[in-house]
């Protein structure tokens, strides 16, 4: 495997029975048009927000998340009085957010916009503020160093000063529907429980629109750019905990009117040497319904797409598994939590050797 190339491709189909996890400004869930026909679609934000949920319930360690917020005073606020609760944390965090090069950052306003931090940054700019550190070049350093692996993954844009940045180890396509969809409206009535015994009207109307599909989704991970940040003994966990929340996460959505949490049908994990390779073109021609549903039909779909491209364009995977059925003609089917072990065991091996 190159050293300079190594990706993780994650490909997978998935089920979503009437639902809106993820809508417009006008409550509307969202779509696209691929293929000239509209398609149900969700965002790769909200997938990466679910994903850095299940982050946050347990997939990594509390120390390895960062906080994506304004009030990035009182992060930094919070680690000085741990060192010097005698001293004004709010005045010297302010002063130190301020030497590390953010403008106009106030402890009621915080930044203008979502500033995202790790522990360790926040806990290296109070102790340079605890020290009474002037030094302008070591609070910069401070800001830059020590990313949290919610950063590394997701990258930190920071429009005032590009020298913050993190470029984002991992991409997310935005999920669409296998084939067509049309959306539909829930008409609902809300009973008011102390309206008089002679009132048969309802306490409130509504609507809610919603649409059901079977999605296709994809993610992939710069492994090399993963290990530069954080280190080969850590990478392989890293990718694991990633791969993991994308499988299992789903987007928040009115989830309590529709209760749509459903796990994939089938997952193709590969390891890449040469490109990462979204295989969406599969679906380019909307599957058309049919009495074997979606899932089915997409499934086949996907396996002659991938094997066409591997013959005709890319090379195909370095090393792949599948979860579920129906894929097997590309890689052997392994159970979830299998599949995550040989994927951390593959990358440390591989990693393990000095490749990247």
């Amino acid at each position: 495997m190159s050293d300079s190339r190594f990706y993780l491709d994650i490909h997978i189909l998935q089920t979503v029975p009437p639902s809106c996890v993820n809508r417009d400004d006008t409550g509307t869930p969202k779509t696209a048009v691929y293929g000239g026909t509209t398609r149900a679609r969700v965002s790769s934000q909200a997938w990466k927000r679910a994903v850095r949920d299940l982050f946050r319930e347990g997939l990594l360690r509390s120390e390895q998340i960062g906080s994506r917020t304004k009030k990035i005073v009182a992060l930094v606020a919070g680690q000085i009085a741990d060192l010097a609760p005698d001293k004004d944390a709010v005045k010297l965090a302010t002063a130190a957010l301020e030497k590390a090069g953010l403008k106009k950052v106030t402890e009621e306003k915080g930044t203008d916009a979502l500033f995202f931090m790790s522990r360790e940054q926040a806990r290296a700019l109070a102790k340079l503020a605890v020290e009474g550190s002037n030094d302008k070049a070591a609070y910069k350093e401070a800001i830059k160093a020590a990313p949290s692996v919610d950063m590394v993954l997701f990258g930190r844009m920071v429009a005032s000063d590009p020298s913050l940045n993190y470029d984002a180890a991992v991409q997310v396509a935005h999920s669409i529907s296998t084939h067509a969809v049309q959306n539909e409206f829930d008409y609902f009535a809300a009973v008011d429980d102390c309206a008089p015994e002679d009132n048969a009207g309802a306490g409130h109307l509504g609507t809610v629109e919603y649409n059901s599909s079977t999605l296709y989704r994809y993610a992939n991970v710069n492994v090399r750019e993963v290990a530069e940040h954080l280190g080969k003994a850590e990478t392989p966990g890293v990718v694991r905990a990633f791969a993991e929340g994308f499988i299992r996460s789903m987007p928040a959505g009115k989830q309590n009117p529709f209760a749509n949490r459903t796990l994939p049908d089938a997952v193709y994990i590969a390891l890449r040497s040469d490109q990462p390779v979204n295989l969406c073109g599969a679906f380019e021609k909307a599957v058309p319904a049919s009495p074997e549903g979606f899932v089915g039909p997409s499934k086949a779909r996907l396996v002659r797409c991938a094997q066409d491209l591997y013959e005709s364009f890319a090379q195909a995977p370095d090393w792949a598994l599948t979860i579920g059925s129906g894929w097997e003609a590309l890689a052997p089917a392994r159970p979830l939590q299998a599949a995550l072990n040989d994927l951390e065991g593959e990358l440390q091996r591989r990693l393990g050797n000095g490749v990247e």
